[in-house]
C-alpha cells in the first residue's frame, strides 16, 4: 500500500491499514493503552478503532456490545471487516452498561486476545472514572488494548489514556458525476492524550488505487473550554 502525507508529499510504503495510521498519528501513548471515541455515527467510531487495532497480534478479537447500542447501531456485519478479522470475532452482547464493562474488563485479563471494543450508548452511572481507571489499568498490566465506543455521550472525567471525537466528513467530490458522492471521508481529533499534544486528521481510503490518505486539519490549535473542563 502506499500512503501520502499531503503536509509533506511524501509517499510511504507500509502493509496495513493500521501501520498507515501510525505512521500518520503522533506517537501517542503506550500499544496496549485503554482509548475512547465519542461519535454520533457508529460506522466512524468503529472504522477507526479496528483500524487501530486490526494489525495487533493475537488470536481473536473482543466485541462487547450493550444492547441499547445493537438497538440503536446494530451488531457487527461480519463481511465488512477485514479478512484477518472476519473468523476471529468473539461477540458478547451485554444487558447493561454495567455488564458490558464488566465483560471488557474479564476480556483485558486475557493477553492472547489483539484487542478489546466496547460500545456503549449515552452516559450510564456505571461508566464512571473508577470503572474507566480500572479498564485502563487492566490494558496496561495484561498487555491487551480495549477501545470504548460511545456514542451520543459525553466526555466526563476518565482514566482513559487517549480521547478521541470520530465523524464522518464531507466526501471528496466524485471525479465521474458531479452529484454523487467521492470518496468516503474520516475526521479523528485528539483532544485528550497524556503523551502528546491534541491534533486532528482526516482519513480517506482509495481501495482503487490501494491508497489511504491523511491530511492534518487546519484546526489544531488550542481546545475549547468545554473540551478542557472536561479531560
Amino acid at each position: 500500500m502506499i500512503l501520502m502525507n499531503y503536509e509533506t508529499d511524501k509517499k510511504l510504503r507500509v502493509s496495513s491499514l493500521r501501520k498507515q495510521i501510525a505512521a500518520c498519528l503522533p506517537d501517542t501513548s503506550q500499544d496496549c493503552a485503554f482509548q475512547e471515541a465519542f461519535a454520533r455515527q457508529p460506522a466512524s467510531a468503529i472504522a477507526f478503532a479496528i483500524g487501530k487495532l486490526e494489525g495487533k497480534t493475537g488470536s481473536h478479537l473482543l466485541w462487547v456490545q450493550e444492547e441499547r447500542a445493537i438497538k440503536q447501531q446494530g451488531r457487527p456485519f461480519i463481511h465488512g471487516l477485514p479478512p484477518s478479522l472476519r473468523h476471529s470475532i468473539i461477540h458478547v452482547t451485554a444487558a447493561s452498561a454495567k455488564d458490558a464493562l464488566w465483560a471488557m474488563e474479564e476480556g483485558l485479563r486475557c493477553p492472547s486476545l489483539k484487542g478489546v471494543i466496547g460500545e456503549i450508548t449515552g452516559d450510564p452511572a456505571a461508566l464512571d472514572f473508577t470503572a474507566s481507571r480500572r479498564l485502563a489499568v487492566a490494558c496496561e498490566r495484561h498487555g491487551v488494548p480495549a477501545f470504548l465506543i460511545r456514542f451520543n455521550g459525553t466526555p466526563n472525567l476518565s482514566g482513559a489514556r487517549e480521547r478521541w471525537r470520530v465523524r464522518s466528513a464531507p466526501s471528496y467530490q466524485n471525479h465521474w458525476n458531479s452529484k454523487a458522492a467521492g470518496t468516503a471521508v474520516l475526521s479523528a481529533q485528539l483532544f485528550r492524550s497524556r503523551s502528546v499534544a491534541p491534533g486532528a486528521w482526516d482519513f480517506s481510503y482509495d481501495g482503487t488505487a490501494n491508497r489511504l490518505d491523511l491530511v492534518p486539519d487546519a484546526g489544531n490549535g488550542a481546545l475549547d473550554e468545554n473540551t478542557a473542563a472536561a479531560g
